[in-house]
């Protein structure tokens, strides 16, 4: 294997599924799980290998012990999936889900659990499936209709459940709310997403907050609860994309306190890396600060928010490299942080303005 030489291996690798079948061979137990493991990486690289080869490998070693069988039936669904052979998959999971052996451990039980929530994620995927195919624009066809709406009720039955135990169910998630979007029950589907929020029950997930906004944003809700979603948003990740919406929002308002927010905002974007190029947080940020200096006091203002950035905001937008890179690159950016860099930090010598003048003369 580690020499690429997949047919040499899998001649060898031929034998020990038999020697794991043999009730004699003591030893086979320890190792279930390292065949398993090879004989699948094998038939991954081997150039002629078939879904057959697969189906028996997993067999094999599914029913030679109880100590992994959830798993594998787990990930011999998931390579049918990939395979597109959803129904196949399904009836692989509908097998394990209703698989027991002596008394169910906590371990057993989550991974039932998981089982369960991938079979209807499959149900999710062949309903949309039919729901997509032109058949299901038939409406007087009732075998079809009754079809979709069979995968309908067994999908969101089981998504639906999903929620009683705690974690990071993204996938499961967007897939519920979207049948019950199809199916007009928009307050169900934004109370799933506000419960996958707020429940505290649930693991910390700036995603869960970004679906909900979007949801909300689709179905035009107003600013403000829109606002409240963003505004939880920006404590666990001040550096997510939607605070550029967040910041348009409060730009709208005539408060001039949230002119003030909008500034912060966009200055705690700034301070990751993966914004330092953009040019639309860059030019939200001019766009800010010309707006406060409509105010008798801005100047006070950038102070207190640039106070703590001073020792190290020069050194991650206004250096001599950022200012050559930025001329060679990206010249209207240039433009932009060269007429905010003496703004922002007044107090301090730049070399970014020093050369974006020597090139502009140039």
């Amino acid at each position: 294997m580690l020499h690429h030489r997949w047919q040499e291996a899998a001649e060898y690798m031929a034998w020990y599924p038999q020697m794991i079948e043999d009730t004699t061979a003591g030893s086979g137990h320890h190792y279930k799980e390292i065949i398993w493991r090879m004989s699948t990486e094998i038939l991954h690289h081997h150039p002629n290998s078939k879904m057959d080869d697969y189906n028996v490998i997993y067999e094999r070693i599914k029913h030679s012990g109880v100590k992994h069988y959830l798993m594998i039936c787990l990930e011999h669904s998931f390579h049918l999936m990939l395979h597109g052979q959803m129904e196949n998959a399904k009836r692989h999971l509908s097998i394990a889900e209703s698989w027991r052996h002596g008394k169910e451990s906590a371990c057993q039980i989550q991974m039932t659990k998981l089982i369960q929530a991938y079979k209807s994620l499959l149900d999710f995927i062949i309903w949309s499936d039919k729901k997509n195919a032109p058949s299901s624009t038939n409406i007087t066809d009732p075998q079809s209709s009754q079809d979709l709406h069979n995968y309908f009720r067994q999908a969101s039955v089981n998504l639906k459940e999903i929620l009683k135990y705690p974690g990071v169910w993204d996938t499961f998630i967007l897939s519920y709310v979207e049948m019950l979007e199809f199916n007009e029950d928009y307050q169900e589907a934004e109370k799933v997403l506000q419960d996958y929020a707020y429940d505290n029950t649930f693991p910390s997930n700036p995603n869960a907050h970004a679906y909900l906004f979007r949801y909300l944003q689709r179905h035009n809700a107003s600013k403000r609860k829109l606002m409240n979603v963003l505004k939880i948003l920006h404590k666990l990740v001040p550096s997510h994309e939607l605070m550029l919406d967040y910041s348009s929002f409060l730009l709208v308002s005539e408060k001039k306190s949230n002119t003030k927010k909008a500034l912060g905002i966009l200055l705690d974007m700034l301070d990751y890396a993966c914004w330092r190029t953009s040019m639309d947080v860059w030019g939200g940020l001019k766009y800010v600060i010309d707006k406060l200096q409509l105010q008798e006091d801005w100047t006070e203002v950038v102070a207190e928010k640039m106070s703590a950035r001073k020792g190290w905001w020069p050194a991650l937008h206004f250096t001599r490299f950022h200012a050559t890179e930025d001329a060679e690159q990206r010249h209207q950016l240039m433009e932009v942080k060269a007429s905010l860099a003496e703004i922002l930090c007044p107090d301090i010598k730049l070399t970014y303005s020093a050369v974006q003048t020597i090139n502009g003369d140039r």
